[in-house]
């Protein structure tokens, strides 16, 4: 079963010496009638429409159209996407068609979905000519158009330059916020350790006091506690300033080596 699509927008286009109908629908997809390419192939088109059902992708592509203008009025008609065009096409043997309609099969297969998409996209609606030979006339309107598309090009280029700088100028000021954080940091005398830093002074002095309650049987948390603020002149160990946190931790650990004759934490 195909979903039936509403048609916005029908052109014919004229590729080679055929004339294939194109629409766009409803859901802003180009599609080309099915029938006009079987008939222009000399192709059966029930044949074709069997296989297409029996690929998924395929058949995720070709829907029913209503009110298809055509010579003999609008017609209920079943349409491919162009995109999967040239999929469809080559799963046609060049064997499986007359040699005369060879030649057309290739051109088909190489130009007609780019063909029948454009002419939605910028109006060209004939695949006679290609736009390399129209641009090797030289014409005025071909010089036109090769200074504006180098211009397209350049603008393009700086578009990237400038996008490209711009990440590079922002990466540069984080870096130098950073900097300027750790050395506020690092430059303030009475900036207290940080919270993790304080889980590893407790951890130390968890650690000594544990090993001298071992030795003494009493509770010696306040003794350690109170040798820490001494030393240090500090009320809380969490108030210790951070420019003497390693040499707390050295300390408590230099006390517990003495204790245990272990290697300290």
């Amino acid at each position: 079963m195909t979903n039936d699509l509403e048609i916005i927008r029908q052109r014919t286009v004229q590729f080679y010496d055929d004339d294939l109908i194109a629409i766009q629908a409803d859901d802003r997809q180009v599609y080309v009638s099915l029938r006009q390419m079987c008939e222009a192939l000399g192709l059966d088109t029930q044949g074709q429409t069997r296989r297409i059902k029996r690929q998924a992708v395929l058949e995720d592509g070709y829907k029913g159209v209503d009110d298809l203008a055509t010579r003999g009025g609008p017609q209920h008609a079943y349409v491919l996407r162009v995109d999967l065009v040239p999929l469809w096409l080559s799963g046609i043997r060049a064997a499986a068609v007359k040699e005369v309609v060879r030649p057309k099969l290739e051109k088909y297969q190489r130009e007609a979905a780019k063909v029948l998409w454009e002419a939605f996209q910028e109006g060209r609606l004939t695949g006679d000519l290609a736009l390399d030979d129209l641009l090797a006339s030289d014409s005025p309107a071909a010089q036109a158009y090769k200074m504006a598309t180098a211009i397209m090009q350049m603008a393009r280029h700086q578009l990237f330059l400038e996008a490209q700088l711009e990440d590079h100028a922002v990466q540069i000021k984080k870096h130098n916020e950073r900097l300027e954080l750790i050395e506020s940091t690092l430059g303030d005398p009475d900036r207290a350790i940080t919270p993790d830093q304080a889980t590893e002074i407790s951890q130390a002095v968890k650690a000594v006091a544990m090993e001298l309650g071992k030795q003494s049987k009493r509770n010696e948390y306040g003794g350690v506690y109170g040798e820490l603020y001494r030393r240090y002149r500090i009320p809380s160990y969490r108030e210790l300033p951070a420019v003497k946190f390693e040499d707390a931790i050295a300390w408590l650990g230099e006390w517990l080596q003495s204790l245990t004759g272990d290697t300290p934490f």
